[in-house]
């Protein structure tokens, strides 16, 4: 309101004025758009793990932001989550903010993307993360962290056995060890070396694969992308990897899915490792925060020619929907700029998420759980490998291909030859079909 108001109006307006001002003076407080309504945002995401916690944040937010109303809609584990975002959209009753995780999704939902290249979090994001999520000269998405996989191992069951987990650094000392936890399962009072869940096709197709595929790209998701071949040259050792986890965990691995694997069986104690990375420690804490907290660790999967490095990158993004109202949508732009770049928006990113944040800004926060100290000590390091399967999440080539040819192998029902071959030519007619 300009300073002069009252020198340029009379009396008779003055009550009309003040009225107005006292308006204005509530939707300030209010902290809320620019119109000082209420808005509601709604979030489907896909980190189901966080679940919880970004619930949580939400109503943190609300509190300081009245106006604002959140709800929060987490898809995982067995659902796929493009399938319902698709669904939401179609019927009308599509998201205010949602989840991006990849080129392929960046293409797939490009109608429904705003602009978030003059936020604040886009400007505060850490070199590359971005990389991903660039198209026609905008930012369409904002990184929800950085992460890191790899063998999360119990501390208490290594040392017991006499293993040291830093010595584990190529595949030979893995299987040495992986034999002698297994010859030792009944002394260390658990059911498995692994617990492997094979009704969780992702958990190979994205995390294990990409191992192995990075190699031939680069480490580089968009060069994959592009490519109309999938060459695949270190097939033969992905088999070893995951030839160990099949034959040593608790059976039928058929039957294991992501919850049993984590919940049931690794933050109980029973086994000794998972395949995994740091996004389950909330899980984990939420079970038994002491085990959370002092006995668990993670090493690097010794792939060959990348040993000692830790896979890292941003598997998901967080997108805007271009297509509701400017309050809506500078509501949303509101809250990610304050998850992410605020004092108290930073405290939750690192203590509540127990994210590794993809964002400047952050120097003098501790990470705050053992699985993300390691991936960013890893990271600090220059130890790490890149992320490809951003290149392949959400396209067709995933859930249609290398999903159900990985699970026939692991039950047994096709050979390693038929099922990689089968991975290139999917992947060869994939991409002939969409140029």
């Amino acid at each position: 309101m300009k300073k002069n108001f009252w020198k340029r109006f009379g009396k008779r307006v003055a009550v009309v004025a003040l009225a107005a001002g006292a308006a204005f003076m509530l939707a300030a407080c209010g902290n809320s758009s620019s119109s000082g309504k209420d808005v509601k945002i709604t979030i489907l995401q896909g980190k189901v793990e966080n679940n919880k916690q970004f619930k949580q944040i939400a109503k943190d937010y609300e509190k300081s932001h009245p106006n604002v109303k959140i709800e929060v809609t987490s898809i995982g584990g067995g659902t796929q989550y493009d399938p319902v975002l698709k669904t939401r959209i179609s019927s009308g009753n599509a998201p205010t903010i949602f989840s991006l995780a990849g080129p392929a999704d960046v293409q797939q939902f490009k109608a429904h993307e705003a602009d978030l290249s003059d936020t604040k979090a886009a400007k505060a994001a850490q070199p590359g993360t971005l990389d991903a999520v660039k198209t026609n000269g905008k930012t369409v998405g904002l990184p929800f962290n950085v992460e890191g996989y790899g063998l999360v191992y119990n501390k208490k069951v290594f040392e017991k056995a006499g293993i040291d987990p830093n010595s584990l650094t190529t595949m030979d000392a893995l299987e040495n060890a992986i034999k002698q936890l297994d010859s030792q399962k009944s002394e260390l009072g658990i059911k498995g070396v692994f617990a492997t869940p094979g009704k969780e096709a992702w958990v190979f197709s994205d995390h294990l694969a990409n191992l192995y595929l990075a190699q031939d790209f680069n480490g580089n998701a968009l060069k994959l992308y592009k490519s109309k071949k999938m060459p695949f040259t270190k097939a033969n050792d992905m088999k070893t990897m995951i030839d160990l986890e099949k034959n040593y965990s608790i059976q039928p691995i058929m039957q294991l899915d992501y919850s049993a694997q984590v919940n049931q069986y690794f933050s109980q104690g029973k086994v000794a490792m998972i395949q995994q990375g740091d996004w389950i420690y909330p899980t984990i804490e939420g079970i038994d925060k002491d085990f959370a907290k002092n006995d668990v660790g993670m090493l690097p999967i010794p792939v060959p020619g990348e040993e000692g490095k830790m896979p890292v990158g941003t598997s998901l993004y967080w997108a805007v929907n271009s297509k509701k109202s400017t309050q809506e949508q500078k509501a949303a732009k509101d809250f990610l700029d304050w998850m992410y770049t605020s004092k108290e928006g930073k405290k939750q990113v690192v203590n509540t998420l127990h994210f590794v944040p993809a964002y400047k800004g952050y120097d003098n926060f501790k990470m705050s759980d053992p699985l993300t100290t390691s991936v960013f000590e890893y990271s600090q390091a220059h130890k790490t490998t890149g992320w490809v399967f951003p290149g392949y999440t959400g396209t067709s080539w995933d859930p249609d291909v290398a999903q159900p040819n990985l699970q026939k192998y692991l039950s047994g029902k096709q050979s390693w030859d038929k099922t990689v071959q089968n991975m290139k030519d999917g992947w060869a007619k994939q991409q002939k079909s969409s140029n």
